[in-house]
């Protein structure tokens, strides 16, 4: 597919004060791409659009580099002790991703410059926990990779966490520009797990991502390049012949990975939705295909309260039968992080 090319570009004042803010600063001026100088990133207000569709599909093609100033980490269970940003949203647009809320009005594709102001709060954290191995989320907000052309960010986190005794990196990812990766010292201290679905799902709902075959490929490179592996397959859906597509999704990756790696695993995640999710989702995709019927749900309370809508629980339970037994016939040897 091709790489991320934005449309647009905003720069806050201060990221021209970093060294990848110049870098990035150069390379966007050297291809045409015009430029504003803002003074907060977190205020962009002159991207275009007359309409919920107009203005997601600009805010996704407009990038905006700034400094992280709140330093603090979140905690990120199941996946990770902490989450921490590389920047925030992704040039694809997957229709039902749970940052279509999290980002606002305007998910515009965002990248921090003060790298090095990050990794000390990194390496604060893991002292305060060692000698326990303390793990790290780099894609909870973001997916780094659609944009490692442009910023070398996750190289750098990669060769990073390379050197920490007592931290391990976690990244996520639905494309597939590995390249870059291939070949820098990580010690085996990042783990890469490539979000798959079923070729209707990423067909239908996954827009402007690498398709199936291509993530596939690009975890073959990262498992050769010798990087712990692991596959997210999510969200879930349970639709007409969803157990024959999931049973050819498991028999297509375990064909591509012979032998596959000795430490691989998956992290499995039901559909879920919100009803201020539902409300963006519909404002954005009117014509989706997407089963957001709340009726047909049952009702799971998460953090501060918020009501998520998952499969009832017969439902839930016989898509969770399914999947775990496609994995033991066909990756009988794999660790299941979880199952939710």
């Amino acid at each position: 597919m091709k790489t991320f090319q934005p449309k647009r570009a905003f720069f806050e004042e201060n990221a021209l004060d970093y060294p990848l803010g110049r870098k990035i600063y150069t390379e966007i001026s050297d291809a045409g791409i015009p430029i504003r100088i803002i003074g907060s990133h977190n205020r962009i207000s002159d991207i275009p659009g007359s309409t919920p569709q107009q203005r997601y599909a600009e805010s996704k093609r407009t990038l905006v580099v700034g400094v992280k100033k709140d330093l603090r980490l979140d905690t990120c269970k199941p996946s990770a002790d902490f989450e921490f940003s590389l920047g925030t949203s992704c040039p694809g647009g997957c229709q039902y991703c749970y940052l279509q809320t999290h980002l606002g009005r305007r998910p515009y594709v965002r990248v921090y410059v003060n790298l090095e102001e990050i990794f000390a709060q990194i390496e604060k954290i893991t002292a305060a926990n060692a000698p326990s191995i303390t793990t790290f989320e780099a894609a909870a907000a973001s997916d780094p990779l659609a944009v490692e052309h442009l910023t070398g960010s996750l190289s750098k986190a990669v060769e990073f966490f390379g050197k920490l005794n007592y931290a391990r990196l976690r990244v996520v990812t639905k494309f597939a520009a590995v390249e870059p990766l291939l070949n820098l010292k990580h010690n085996r201290h990042t783990k890469f797990r490539f979000s798959l679905n079923t070729e209707p799902v990423i067909q239908k709902f996954e827009h402007h991502t690498a398709s199936f075959r291509e993530r596939i490929g690009a975890a073959r490179q990262i498992a050769l390049a010798e990087y712990p592996l692991g596959f997210i397959i999510a969200p879930l859906f349970i639709y007409p012949n969803h157990e024959r597509d999931y049973a050819d999704l498991f028999k297509e990756l375990a064909e591509s990975l012979q032998p596959p790696p000795a430490d691989l695993s998956f992290e499995l995640i039901t559909h879920r939705f919100t009803k201020s999710a539902k409300k963006v989702i519909l404002e954005r995709f009117p014509d989706t295909k997407l089963d957001l019927n709340e009726a047909a749900r049952r009702k799971k309370y998460g953090k501060y309260g918020v009501v998520k809508y998952l499969y009832p629980e017969a439902e839930y339970q016989k898509l969770k039968e399914t999947i775990l037994g496609l994995l033991q016939r066909f990756f009988p040897s794999a660790v299941i992080e979880y199952f939710t």
